[in-house]
């Protein structure tokens, strides 16, 4: 199964660079799924339903949030009829929606889809993340279950994500962290066969400082004082992620593959 892994949409010029680039993508790479991290793609805090709407119509078969996820207040009731957005497993108890789904693919395949929030260096605390994916992999084994399965760790600690990885290796075809907007360079395939990257980045504007106008924050990093709100930056966008392809019996990794499309930043695709 070949899927495509992309970081977090953040604000209006990384939702037009999903909707300009990411249907030709499909084409030209002969994807079969499809993952997008949409909790910045409105205004760069949240998604809205109209926003998920257009990455899933962009091609994307499943949209992941975050620690964002309900920034915006329409997702409460939005994420209750639209199955194909994942909120993190972690999340609150009684948060509206799922933190994890099994989806199928053109051919019928079975891909598991689950998100997880880290707790490290975060604002608050949540559920801990390793026993509550835990639950899931033992319920969905990876080649008996389900054909595939891409864990989204979204957390601030790259050790913490590395820890995830570990964790799951063998366990997940894929296990990818989010929320930084840093594409790290340390994809591989783990040990036990799972393919891993710490951070896939963002799809926005890297002239920035992570997606957001550069005035604001410098400002605040000089002076230590507020000014204005923080805006999403609005020039190119490059779309940042990981493939990885995967073998049907087994559902490890059999490729593993850091994306760069578009942008400033160095290009890396297939």
């Amino acid at each position: 199964m070949r899927i495509l892994f992309l970081g977090d949409v953040m604000g209006r010029a990384g939702r037009n660079a999903i909707s300009e680039t990411l249907p030709r993508l499909r084409e030209d790479w002969k994807l079969d799924f499809v993952v997008v991290n949409g909790e910045n793609a409105s205004n760069g805090a949240g998604l809205s339903g109209d926003h998920a709407k257009l990455l899933l119509n962009a091609g994307a078969d499943c949209v992941t949030l975050g620690d964002h996820a309900f920034d915006q207040k329409d997702m409460l009731q939005f994420i209750e009829g639209e199955t194909r957005v994942v909120r993190p497993l972690n999340f609150a108890k009684g948060a509206p929606g799922r933190g994890h789904r099994v989806f199928k693919d053109h051919r019928g395949r079975k891909i598991l889809v689950a998100q997880v929030l880290g707790n490290v260096f975060m604002k608050r605390a949540f559920d801990d993340p390793f026993s509550t994916i835990d639950e899931v992999l033992r319920k969905h084994p990876l080649g008996g279950a389900v054909h595939a399965i891409l864990v989204d760790v979204h957390c601030e600690a790259t050790s913490e994500k590395m820890g995830m990885g570990h964790f799951c290796d063998g366990r997940a075809s894929l296990i990818v962290g989010t929320h930084t907007h840093v594409p790290t360079s340390d994809t591989q395939i783990l040990p036990k066969g799972s393919g891993f990257q710490s951070d896939a980045g963002m799809c926005g504007d890297y002239d920035s400082v992570i997606g957001m106008e550069k005035a604001e924050p410098m400002r605040r990093f000089v002076t230590g004082m507020v000014k204005s709100r923080f805006t999403p930056a609005n020039g190119e966008a490059t779309l940042s992620g990981v493939f990885v392809e995967t073998d049907d019996r087994t559902g490890l990794a059999k490729e593993v593959k850091m994306i760069r499309v578009g942008g400033r930043l160095q290009q890396s695709g297939l």
